[in-house]
C-alpha cells in the first residue's frame, strides 16, 4: 500500500478486519510480520530506536479516545511532544501549540482541562496535537466513532479543512459523508488483507469484490 503525498485514503471493512492493526503497524505501534514501512524514502522497520524515535515524528496518529492527559490544560498537551520530543523551548512550544489550536478552532480554549472540554473538542485537541508536530501524513483511527452525534460534524469540519490544505491521511472511518467527499480513493480490508484498492467513485459504484458489496449493502 502506497500514499502518496497530498492524498487521502480511507480505510474501511468489517469490525475485526484489521484497520487499527494496519494504522499501529504503520507507526510500529505493532510491529508487522512481514513487509517494509516506509516514510519520504527512508524506512522505519528496522531502524534503531533513536532512528526509529525520529522518523516517528513525520507521522501523526489521532486515537478514536483522544488520549489526553487529564491533568494538562488544552495548550499544555499539545506542547508535549513539541518540548520532548522536538526538543523545543516552552515560549516557542507554547506559540506553535496555540497556532494549532486556533487551527481546529479552539484557540479561545487553550488554558481548558479535558474535563472542561466536550468530546468533539478534546478530539480536536488531539487533531491540535498531531498537526502541531507538523507531520508528513496523519493517521486517524474512526476519530469521530467516540463522540456524540451532535459533535462528529466539527471534528470532520477540521479534517475537511485539513485535506484542503493538502494534508496527507489515512482515515479509517465509516463517515460516509466524509469518505465519498474528501478521499482520493478506498482500501477495503477483510480478514487483515487489502481486498479492494480503488478510487472513491468505483469505489461505492461498482465494487469489484462480493465482501465490499455485502458491506455496502449493510451500511447505506
Amino acid at each position: 500500500m502506497t500514499v502518496p503525498d497530498g492524498e487521502v485514503v480511507a480505510v474501511m471493512g468489517a469490525s475485526g478486519s484489521g484497520k487499527s492493526t494496519l494504522l499501529r503497524c504503520a507507526t510500529l505501534l505493532e510491529p508487522p510480520d512481514a513487509g517494509r514501512v516506509c516514510v519520504g524514502g527512508d524506512e522505519l522497520t528496522g531502524a534503531g530506536p533513536r532512528r526509529l524515535a525520529a522518523l516517528r515524528t513525520r507521522i501523526g496518529m489521532v486515537f478514536q479516545h483522544f488520549n489526553l492527559f487529564p491533568h494538562l490544560s488544552a495548550q499544555e498537551n499539545v506542547m508535549l511532544g513539541l518540548v520532548h520530543t522536538l526538543g523545543m523551548s516552552g515560549p516557542e512550544a507554547a506559540e506553535r501549540a496555540a497556532t494549532a489550536l486556533a487551527r481546529v478552532k479552539l484557540g479561545d480554549r487553550l488554558a481548558a482541562y479535558p474535563r472542561h472540554l466536550s468530546g468533539g473538542q478534546q478530539q480536536r485537541v488531539a487533531i491540535a496535537r498531531a498537526i502541531a508536530m507538523q507531520p508528513r501524513l496523519i493517521l486517524f483511527d474512526e476519530p469521530t466513532s467516540a463522540l456524540d452525534a451532535e459533535t462528529v460534524n466539527e471534528v470532520i469540519d477540521v479534517m475537511k479543512a485539513l485535506v484542503a490544505d493538502g494534508m496527507t491521511m489515512v482515515v479509517v472511518s465509516h463517515e460516509i459523508g466524509f469518505v465519498k467527499s474528501a478521499a482520493d480513493r478506498v482500501v477495503f480490508l477483510a480478514d487483515g488483507t487489502i481486498v479492494e484498492d480503488c478510487a472513491t467513485a468505483a469505489f461505492f459504484a461498482d465494487p469489484a469484490q462480493p465482501d465490499v458489496r455485502r458491506f455496502l449493502t449493510a451500511i447505506l
